[in-house]
């Protein structure tokens, strides 16, 4: 009964903005900022039964050397059915996103479905650097 789609007009922004707004990494995420980083990325959204939609994962991506993968979640009411496995694949899947040199993601908590799906620790993190602003969606925007 879940339905899969990459159709940006399909995204419900107001479900992923609630989500991502209590979510550990985007606590307290603007509203525009997620529309921004919708419309700047590519999308996969899960769809349940009814319409709504239940889950959601993006790539920032060049489409040719490199793909972030962010945001990925499904609502608690909808774990355990593989949706987000799923998401993954078809992002993985996607014909955009084939002969790519690397693929990146940071996660707290989900290891184990990214490992299943092929993924691996950075072993040496040295020549990776990064500009951290952890509290960015609690200062005022100017």
């Amino acid at each position: 009964g879940y339905r899969l789609s990459f159709d940006r007009a399909e995204m419900q922004i107001d479900a992923i903005h609630a989500f991502l707004a209590q979510s550990y990494w985007a606590e307290h995420i603007p509203l525009e900022i997620v529309e921004r980083a919708v419309r700047g990325s590519l999308c996969v959204g899960t769809f349940g039964p009814g319409g709504e939609q239940v889950g959601f994962a993006r790539v920032v991506t060049d489409r040719a050397t490199f793909a972030y993968l962010a945001d990925v979640y499904v609502l608690e009411s909808h774990r355990g059915h593989g949706l987000a496995a799923r998401m993954v694949t078809a992002l993985h899947d996607h014909a955009d996103l084939q002969g790519l040199r690397r693929w990146m993601l940071a996660t707290s908590d989900a290891h184990g479905l990214y490992a299943a799906l092929g993924w691996t620790a950075v072993e040496d993190s040295k020549p990776f650097m990064q500009r951290h602003f952890p509290d960015v969606y609690r200062q005022p925007r100017q």
